[in-house]
């Protein structure tokens, strides 16, 4: 059994689906700042640097032991040369 195998037969459990759905929204923030940094090509050592936040604390953003703030996701942006979109999507066009 493969990862997506082994992922569809857990979401039939209705509570373990319900808690998926709801981390979500921070798994899709970390999956976005990780995906950022690395199609740069820079360590969060270098990304530390152009920002000023330490390399620890961007260590705690990309594991999820820390939630950024709007402020703090700018300045990553900033220090990847990016500008920071946050948007509101349908749910009918992102379930699957």
């Amino acid at each position: 059994m493969n990862l997506k195998e082994y992922k569809t037969k857990k979401m039939n459990d209705p509570e373990l689906a319900k808690a998926y759905e709801e981390i979500q929204p921070e798994m899709n923030v970390i999956r976005a700042i990780i995906d950022a940094r690395i199609s740069q090509n820079i360590t969060q050592k270098e990304l530390a640097e152009r920002t000023g936040i330490a390399q620890t604390e961007i260590s705690k953003l990309e594991n999820g032991t820390r939630n950024p703030s709007i402020k703090l996701l700018q300045r990553l942006a900033e220090g990847m040369d990016m500008v920071l979109n946050i948007s509101f999507t349908p749910k009918a066009s992102v379930r699957k």
